[in-house]
C-alpha cells in the first residue's frame, strides 16, 4: 500500500533525523509530494550536465539543481522533464529558474524551482554531477533521503530508511 507523507507530519515524528530546507521554492509539476534518494548536480547557467543525467534511468530519485540561485536562465524546459517522467525520476528541484511552466505542470513529475525564466542556458556541460551542495545553508549530498511537498522540503541522511513513506501516485 503505497502511504501519503506530509513534511510537517515528518518533522513532528523525527525531528533529530530530518532537516528542512528553508528556502522557498515555487511548485510546477503536476505532482506535489515526491520523495526519494538524492542525485545532485552542481552547474549555475549551463544546463548539458543535467540533460545527461535525466537521460538515465532515475529509478525513483530526485535530482537537485544548484543554479546557485540565478534566475537568468532557466536550468530546465518542458522537453527535460519530459524525458526525466519517462525515465521514472520521481523530481526535481532547481535552485534557479525553470521555463514552460504551463506544460510542466502537465507532466507526471514533482517539480519544484525558485521561480521561472524564458532565457536559455547555455549548454556547455561545465560543472559538477554527485558533489555535496548547499541550499540555504542546508548541506545536500548524493544518495541522502529528500521528501518535498507543498509545506517544503526536508533531507535526511542515507540510512533514514525507515522514514522513507511514498506518495500516492
Amino acid at each position: 500500500m503505497t502511504e501519503i507523507f506530509s513534511t510537517a507530519d515528518l518533522v513532528d515524528d523525527h525531528p533529530d533525523a530530518v532537516v528542512s530546507v528553508p528556502l522557498q521554492f515555487r511548485q510546477f509539476g503536476a505532482v506535489r509530494a515526491f520523495s526519494g534518494r538524492v542525485v545532485t548536480v552542481h552547474s549555475p547557467g549551463d544546463n548539458a550536465l543535467l540533460k545527461q543525467v535525466l537521460a538515465q534511468p532515475g529509478e525513483g530519485r530526485v535530482v537537485v539543481v544548484d543554479a546557485e540561485g540565478s534566475l537568468a536562465h532557466c536550468m530546465l524546459g518542458d522537453k527535460m522533464a519530459a524525458t526525466a517522467a519517462q525515465n521514472s525520476w520521481a523530481g526535481i528541484i532547481v535552485v534557479g529558474a525553470v521555463r514552460d511552466v504551463t506544460a510542466l505542470r502537465q507532466l507526471p513529475l514533482g517539480i519544484k524551482a525558485l521561480g521561472s525564466n524564458p532565457a536559455r542556458p547555455t549548454k556547455f556541460g561545465t560543472g559538477e554531477v554527485d558533489v555535496p551542495i548547499t541550499v540555504s545553508a542546508v548541506e545536500i549530498v548524493p544518495g541522502q533521503l529528500i521528501w518535498s511537498d507543498d509545506d517544503g522540503i526536508l533531507v535526511a541522511p542515507p540510512d533514514a530508511d525507515s522514514l522513507i513513506r511514498q506518495p500516492a501516485g
